[in-house]
């Protein structure tokens, strides 16, 4: 895997070979961690960042929950990234910044020990098949909002992922989908989901989902620019099953359309909105639509 030269460590770059942690770390032993995930872009000047502020802030947001104190600025972080960036002189791919309850101190309660925070960068080509894919309901529920935070993008959450992506790995399926705790609709083990019935978009509402950028992504692009409001509504397992189309979102996962659930195809596949709002974010993020270009922090 290669992360180039360097990484972003406390306020200053220093060379991945310097990269190292102790074994006697509150958030390996716990999940006391949040995280961001990022994409930046080739464009037609220098690589861009997509939506890199509001990454930052959620980065923020999330710590909140752990009582964690990020001791860095959402500018810092930002201006943090886009260095490492140069640094490594990467065209695309993938962000990886990261706070976290640290040494000195173990036992459940992490006051007192060091507080991390730390930016990595790689090139990430497709999360997800280009094509469309088949998907399967997992048998694990999306956590309860009233166990943990689902719209904190904090490390400990993510076990309930790799469990959904797991199973979905072991049963033949490209992705998994997880209903909440009333049998919704959730979503992805790490994306939004969002059908189309009738030529109208629909996506669970929040409450058990992350507030995904993406997702508020696509859902401004499909109202300014293809005139299609979204609908933000509970959302049953036969309102996929009878959709016309239906796909994922996410910063990894980009737009990915959605085949099949549980061995059933959606819709005809002809996926017409689908495709639209896939090359449009593709457009969208590689700068080559002007009216979207105060979303990029170029290098």
């Amino acid at each position: 895997m290669d992360v180039g030269t360097h990484f972003w460590r406390n306020g200053k770059q220093i060379p991945v070979s310097e990269g190292k942690i102790s074994v006697i770390n509150h958030a390996l032993h716990y999940g006391s961690g949040v995280f961001e995930g990022i994409r930046f872009y080739e464009t037609d000047t220098t690589p861009a960042v997509f939506r890199l502020k509001e990454h930052m802030e959620r980065l923020h947001y999330s710590a909140s929950f752990l009582e964690l104190k990020i001791p860095h600025s959402v500018d810092a972080l930002c201006e943090a990234n886009l260095e490492l960036i140069r640094t490594n002189k990467f065209t695309s791919g993938y962000i990886r910044p990261v706070a976290f309850f640290g040494e000195k101190k173990m036992g459940l309660n992490p006051h007192g020990a060091d507080i991390e925070t730390v930016i990595a960068a790689w090139p990430w080509g497709k999360y997800l098949s280009d094509d469309p894919i088949t998907v399967g309901t997992s048998p694990w529920i999306r956590i309860h909002p009233k166990s943990l935070q689902p719209d904190a993008k904090i490390n400990g959450h993510y076990v309930n992922s790799i469990m959904s992506s797991q199973w979905a790995q072991n049963n033949k399926y490209e992705e998994a989908l997880l209903l909440d705790y009333e049998g919704n609709i959730s979503e992805g083990p790490g994306e939004n989901l969002f059908i189309i019935k009738n030529g109208q978009l629909f996506t669970p509402q929040l409450g058990t989902i992350l507030n995904g950028i993406t997702r508020a992504t696509i859902m401004e692009l499909a109202e300014k620019e293809l005139g299609i409001s979204t609908t933000e509504k509970v959302l049953k397992p036969e309102d996929l099953l009878n959709a016309d189309e239906a796909f994922f979102t996410g910063t990894a996962a980009e737009v990915t359309i959605i085949k099949s659930i549980d061995g059933s195809q959606i819709g005809t596949q002809e996926n017409m909105i689908s495709n639209k709002l896939k090359d449009l974010y593709q457009d969208v993020v590689s700068g080559r639509v002007d009216k979207y270009k105060h979303w990029l922090s170029y290098c």
